[in-house]
């Protein structure tokens, strides 16, 4: 949950069927944490009981800085899909929801998309897909999230003018390999911190 609008009406529509517990990742240190307190406002207004919290801004700052730029948003969402793998594990979940759609960013064209879901073994559902950015927004009005999501986005306060738009699994995997990602993720994962509303 990024506290934008892709997200909370992805956790809207989801939760319709299932228990949702979110995550957030906090570009924290390098930015405040107003997006932190837009995710968690969103939670309460549509009903999830439950949001982890990591603070990713030195991840993210390393994998920005060790690795091929233009596979900045690639690694990075892969980091995060690893992450969340690890926290559906504690709270035995069998799935993994995204607010990703197809084509609005660089990171989600159909290779890209492809090579973030490698990253784990659980499904990954996306919601979202075929949406288009209008038809999101109605919705986060339609639902009450829009006031709360508006606002400018800094999730690519780190990436790349030119990101790749096509990735090659190889390549992406041999990039990991510049960053001890397992321990990013195993510390990731015991440092987040739990929000439970009621």
């Amino acid at each position: 949950m990024s506290g934008g609008f892709d997200s909370a009406v992805s956790s809207y529509i989801v939760k319709e069927n299932f228990n949702i517990i979110g995550l957030h990742f906090s570009l924290e240190p390098i930015t405040d944490n107003q997006t932190e307190k837009k995710s968690l406002e969103i939670a309460k207004k549509i009903g999830i009981e439950k949001v982890y919290v990591v603070k990713a801004g030195k991840y993210f700052a390393e994998i920005s800085k060790k690795c091929n730029q233009k596979f900045y948003f690639v690694l990075s969402k892969r980091f995060m899909i690893k992450v969340a793998e690890e926290i559906a594990k504690i709270e035995n979940s069998k799935i993994i929801v995204t607010g990703e759609n197809l084509a609005h960013v660089s990171s989600q064209t159909l290779t890209n998309l492809s090579n973030i879901q490698r990253a784990t073994d659980l499904e990954l559902i996306r919601p979202l897909l075929c949406y288009d950015k209008n038809e999101i927004i109605d919705f986060a009005r339609n639902i009450g999230t829009f006031e709360i999501s508006k606002g400018p986005e800094i999730c690519d306060l780190l990436g790349p003018k030119h990101p790749a738009t096509k990735s090659d699994i190889k390549i992406i995997l041999e990039e990991e390999k510049k960053l001890n990602i397992n321990e990013m993720v195993k510390e990731a994962v015991e440092n987040a911190k739990a929000e439970s509303f009621s």
